[in-house]
Order: C-alpha cells, then structure tokens, then sequence
C-alpha cells in the first residue's frame, strides 16, 4: 500500500518553536546538493575519446563551430526581442515574437552544450598530450 504525503501546518509563533538543530539542516542541504548535481559523462565515451585522439579533435572542432554557428548574434536578437516586448507589449504575441523569444533562448542553451562538448574534448586531448590527467598537474603545481 503506498503512503500519502500528509500537509502539516505548524500554527506555533514562530518564537515559541525551536529552531532546527544544524544536524538536520546541513543534512537537507546535502541532499539538495546531491540532487542538483548533474552526472558525469558515461565513462565508455570519455574511454572512447581517449583511444581515438583524431576523432576527439574532429569533434572538438564540429562543437566549436557548432558554438559559434549558435552563438552568433544571439545578444544582439535577444536585447531587440526584449525590446520589442517592452515597446508593443503583449501584442506582439500574435505577431510570433513569443516564438522567437523561446527560440533565442533555446539557441543559447544549445549554444552551451555545444561548449562544454568542446571543453571535455579539449580535456582529452590535453591530458592525452601531457600523459597526465588535470587532477595530477594541478597537485603537482602545488
């Protein structure tokens, strides 16, 4: 039988109540923590971009022009986007501006994908180069 999640009001003054001990605030802050954090690229494909430093170079350059092809001119169509929302108002809805407005920030968000494909590509091919991954240069400097 599964269990329902009970709403509960605390009707208590708020100076009347005792404050949360730290324990179980900084165990409500590990769990978010754990939960915002985004898992880390499947291991085979870090695996394969090692064995293969050609094709990790290949990619890196199609996501760096796929960064720029995206990128380009974004600021300048948002801030006019923006702009015309302020000017006209909820009348340019009909007109598609909604639309586009979704699009420019959909484009920004692929726009960053395609950049931190390139930045995981470039970390192979630097750690490959050095024989070192970035962990072992960084204590080393230290």
């Amino acid at each position: 039988m599964r269990e329902c999640f009970a709403l509960r009001i605390d009707l208590t003054p708020a100076h009347e109540s005792a404050p949360l001990p730290r324990k179980s605030l900084a165990t409500h802050f590990g769990r978010l923590n754990r939960a915002l954090v985004v898992p880390a690229m499947p291991r085979r494909w870090i695996e394969f971009l090692y064995r293969h430093p050609k094709v990790t170079f290949v990619l890196m350059g199609a996501f760096f022009l796929l960064f720029g092809f995206t990128s380009v001119n974004l600021f300048v169509v948002l801030k006019a986007n923006i702009e015309l929302f302020l000017e006209y108002g909820a009348m340019v809805i009909a007109d598609g501006a909604l639309q586009q407005l979704c699009e420019v920030i959909g484009s920004s968000y692929l726009s960053i994908v395609f950049y931190v494909l390139f930045k995981v590509c470039e970390r192979v091919l630097i750690e490959r180069l050095t024989g070192k991954p970035l962990g072992e240069i960084r204590e080393a400097r230290r």
